[in-house]
């Protein structure tokens, strides 16, 4: 009998479906898992997995590559945290279909929403194409170290079909709204594995306009989902402020719209300070429908939503005052070595103190009651007595006098965790409640967007080590965190040939020291087009990943091989292959 193409050899292995941990051997051959069991044959590599944890690759279902995977092979930060497939074209954001005319449009809609610089998505995008199919095309033309699936996004549909009337917010006519269906069921014919639209009015492009998508109303969106029924194929993504007039109501209709088309739906649900009860209202409307065999879930995060602040980044808690505004394009020695002046500290915290009539960002960023010290070992789930503001309290300092000094830390490298979302009671038990419940998908990482800001890419990884080992009461079973994570997110869009580690499924692969797991502190590189900033968070802890049979990271370096590809979804969720 001849040698297997690659056998990891002798993990505890968590399968994907929530069974209990086993030690097995795993064996690979044409890209795909042909044995799982005890002391299978030899390989022509091996890969020591004793005393550590064996999972399917990490399927995440939220991020913004849409642009990266144009022009980079390897879409980290994601590929460091074990995810082998990831969904892009979330939000309603995208750049197909597009007329050329409408490029920058796409491109000043992205950066407003995603925070990726415009001068890096000009340099970066060739525009080869125009319609949605095309896009797929030039996504498919270079190879990764992960698979990619791409959603067709409404901003870009709409204003594709509607022009400045999309702009304005316009009603879509009876017209408008047959070409999009058609158009979503031609994308979907061509291979996207869904569509996805935005509601909320903190989605704005750069000059400050909504989201073309905003108004769009029920007709139009059962109109669209109505494409997807007509392809046979395809996943609707939602994000919605759930105030318009409440969540009840809004829920009502996408619950119409996934009962008119048959389509799954997911939609993103977080606990937000102003209502902190309506995510648990939305859970449980989630709940009844799925009583209801209606496909709707929750895209929910395992960790606080907030923002990085630091002189790194494009935020601070001092960015709005004209003393910073006069050094913010200095390099960055440059500006710490003035900001250590006493002089220049005493001016620009003077310039602080009219916070209290700034608008809500501006207050946000000045709300140190609920800013924490993220650390060299980043800490998520800090304790209230930590904030910036508890700490100058117990010193007799003033909360933004100690903010300006954590921040020259490292000269200058340290970031301060500000959240908005999922930290009402200043620990992460809403987190934990959404986890556990049996409609949610592990999401929300954003990879590839908010690159200056936001790193929330490595939640994947904090999914396994915070919930699965460190947390000091509440944890959850490694088994179910690595189902969610895996099969559960693969199945709930349409993937069927992956997530579990079983003959004839596709061989992606983890294989972790989960007792050394844990997320790095974010640093900045300037890596991409232009000379673009972006935020980077690696992690410890993975012996090797595997897509498609080849391992392409060891020890948590990127090895020559690049098996990724687009993931094209046609006529209907991708078959599970025979054993």
């Amino acid at each position: 009998m001849g040698k297997h193409d690659l056998v990891i050899r002798g993990g505890t292995v968590a399968d994907g479906t929530g069974a209990a941990l086993r030690e097995a051997d795993i064996a690979i051959d044409g890209g795909r898992i042909s044995a799982v069991g005890p002391s299978l044959g030899a390989g022509r590599d091996e890969i020591d997995a004793r005393g550590k944890l064996v999972t399917p690759g990490f399927v995440d279902v939220h991020t913004h590559y849409d642009a990266q995977a144009m022009w980079d092979s390897r879409l980290q930060p994601s590929s460091w945290h074990g995810v082998t497939t990831a969904v892009m074209g979330n939000c309603g954001v995208g750049f197909a279909p597009v007329r050329p005319g409408d490029r920058d449009r796409l491109i000043e809609l992205m950066e407003g929403i995603e925070d990726i610089p415009g001068a890096v998505l000009k340099e970066g995008l060739d525009w080869s194409w125009e319609s949605f199919g095309e896009y797929l095309d030039a996504v498919d033309q270079r190879p990764r170290d992960m698979d990619v699936c791409a959603q067709l996004p409404h901003g870009a549909l709409r204003v594709y079909v509607m022009g400045e009337r999309a702009v304005r917010l316009e009603a879509a006519t009876e017209q408008d709204i047959a070409a999009m269906r058609a158009l979503a069921c031609e994308a979907m014919q061509a291979g996207a594995i869904g569509f996805s639209t935005s509601r909320s009015v903190n989605h704005k492009t750069l000059k400050g306009d909504p989201t073309p998508t905003l108004r769009a109303n029920e007709a139009e969106l059962t109109g669209i989902a109505m494409g997807l029924k007509d392809a046979g194929a395809g996943v609707l993504e939602f994000i919605s402020d759930w105030d318009t007039p409440d969540a009840a109501t809004e829920f009502g209709m996408i619950r119409r719209v996934v009962e008119q088309s048959g389509r799954p739906l997911s939609f993103s649900l977080f606990q937000r300070p102003a209502t902190p009860n309506v995510w648990r209202e939305l859970l449980d409307m989630t709940d009844a429908a799925a009583r209801d065999g209606l496909p709707i879930r929750a895209q929910v995060a395992p960790r606080t939503i907030g923002v990085l602040l630091g002189l790194q980044g494009s935020r601070n808690p001092f960015y709005i005052c004209a003393a910073y505004k006069s050094i913010a394009a200095l390099p960055l020695a440059e500006r710490v070595a003035i900001m250590r002046n006493p002089q220049f500290k005493a001016k620009l915290l003077d310039e602080a103190r009219d916070f209290a009539d700034g608008d809500a960002m501006q207050k946000r960023l000045a709300s140190f009651d609920r800013m924490f010290v993220l650390g060299a070992v980043p800490d998520y789930e800090p304790p209230l007595s930590e904030s910036v503001a508890a700490r100058a309290a117990r010193a007799g300092r003033a909360p933004a006098d100690l903010a300006y000094d954590l921040l020259l830390e490292d000269d200058g490298r340290a970031f301060l965790l500000a959240p908005f979302a999922n930290y009402v009671s200043g620990n992460l038990d809403v987190c934990r409640e959404m986890l556990l419940d049996p409609n949610t998908m592990p999401g929300l990482g954003d990879g590839g967007a908010h690159v200056s800001i936001i790193s929330d890419a490595s939640y994947c990884t904090y999914l396994l080590s915070h919930w699965g080992r460190d947390r000091a009461s509440g944890r959850i079973a490694v088994e179910e965190l690595v189902r969610k994570q895996t099969s559960f997110n693969a199945h709930a869009m349409g993937l069927l040939d992956r997530g579990v580690l079983a003959p004839g499924l596709k061989a992606d692969v983890n294989v972790i020291d989960f007792g050394q797991l844990r997320v790095e502190a974010p640093t900045m590189a300037h890596d991409l087009p232009s000379g673009g900033r972006r935020l980077l968070q690696g992690a410890r802890g993975y012996v090797a990943t595997v897509v498609s049979g080849e391992v392409t990271y060891r020890d948590g370096q990127p090895t020559a091989a690049l098996p990724g590809r687009l993931v094209r979804v046609k006529a209907g969720p991708r078959p599970a292959p025979r054993p």
